[in-house]
């Protein structure tokens, strides 16, 4: 009997206590996309990282280019050919393509040239972004401050709580 009573004045008082600490807490979203976007320093790493990926990504389609002529010329002559040359060639076309591969993953892989040149080009500024953030959010007292940019689980937010602006205005920059 005594703990059919005290059930209810439990989930009642912990009702209270947390809808009390969730009302104390303040929110706020950013987009880091638009905040990068507005920040001439990030349009030039950009501009350089697009630029390095084009250049590469022309040396692999050249050697793709040249291994699928090899490809194509073996396929037409195989039938010619005597088993020697056969094995030389198939040797020749899959260390070109080892080749390609190793290229592609050299440049654009996890740990490649690619990710590289974005980490000492574009870290710096997402880490300028991110104390600026931090600087708003401590004076504003946020507890709080989620970003709606790249694959956000924010499925809504109300623009009143967007304080890119004021992230920006943090970094001196004018959000015109």
């Amino acid at each position: 009997m005594k703990t059919d009573i005290m059930r209810p004045i439990f989930f009642f008082l912990l009702f209270m206590f947390g809808t009390s600490f969730a009302n104390g807490q303040k929110y706020a979203y950013i987009d880091s996309d638009y905040i990068l976007n507005k920040m001439p320093e990030y349009k030039e790493a950009k501009a350089k990282l697009d630029k390095m990926a084009e250049r590469w990504t022309k040396e692999i389609e050249k050697l793709y280019d040249i291994l699928n002529q090899k490809k194509d010329n073996f396929a037409r002559e195989e039938v010619l050919l005597p088993a020697e040359e056969k094995k030389k060639r198939k040797e020749e076309i899959d260390k070109l393509e080892k080749e390609a591969m190793q290229m592609q993953k050299m440049r654009f892989g996890v740990s490649g040239d690619y990710f590289q040149s974005r980490q000492e080009l574009v870290k710096p500024i997402q880490d300028k972004v991110f104390d600026a953030m931090q600087e708003v959010a401590s004076k504003r007292n946020f507890t709080f401050v989620f970003d709606k940019a790249n694959q956000s689980n924010l499925v809504y937010a109300d623009s009143k709580y967007d304080i890119s602006d004021q992230i920006l205005r943090e970094l001196g920059i004018s959000n015109k």
